[in-house]
């Protein structure tokens, strides 16, 4: 079973999504396609309002619900990190390059997302990619090349043409069997669809 998770790697729910998605995956030996998007440009195709356009009350809701969100999961959370937004190319294309060597993604997304909203880093800035590579390979100057590639962007850029196409507008989104799950307070639905497809799969067997 695979699941396809659409997300912008500077998304603040995607960070509170990311430890209980890899536990979800591991439980049920669930493969996930890590697609990183440009979250704006799925917005434009989609009818999304970037977050410095929305209304005073729906900013104001948000923070309140990153405070609960951070209480509820006892995960450290800058709610105004330093430097945000900023340019999310070198991250994720970071993560397509890593993608692209067959390595593991869960930690090293976790990782970068960590570094913006908990330890207030600058994830645009290759010195801080360099030292978050560092922890997960052992060539991280090599994978911070490969990322640059022309090739690796246009994986990028596919993946958010990609998205709106298969009902994404927002991030974190997770796609499973056709199904799709809109935001990290919706994991719990997602894991009781993969365990009823597997009980499916146990009974067709």
């Amino acid at each position: 079973m695979q699941l396809v998770y659409y997300f912008w790697i500077i998304s603040d729910w995607a960070y509170f999504g990311g430890p209980r998605l890899a536990a979800i995956a591991h439980r049920h030996g669930v493969a996930v396609d890590f697609r990183p998007v440009r979250l704006l440009e799925v917005y434009k195709r989609t009818g999304g309002i970037p977050l410095g356009q929305r209304s005073p009350q729906r900013q104001a809701e948000r923070v309140w619900e990153l405070r609960r969100w951070r209480a509820r999961l006892g995960m450290p959370c800058n709610i105004e990190p330093r430097y945000f937004p900023v340019n999310d190319e070198p991250a994720s294309c970071l993560l397509i390059a890593a993608k692209r060597r067959g390595l593991a993604l869960h930690g090293l997304a976790q990782a970068i997302m960590r570094a913006m909203w908990a330890d207030d880093a600058d994830i645009s800035d290759p010195a801080t990619l360099l030292a978050v590579a560092a922890r997960f390979v052992s060539d991280p100057q090599a994978l911070l090349a490969e990322a640059r590639a022309g090739e690796i962007v246009a994986e990028y850029d596919r993946y958010t043409d990609a998205a709106p196409g298969d009902g994404v507008f927002g991030s974190p989104f997770y796609l499973f069997e056709g199904e799709p799950f809109w935001g990290q307070d919706r994991l719990d639905f997602l894991e009781e669809a993969i365990i009823r497809a597997k009980g499916a799969a146990l009974g067709r067997g």
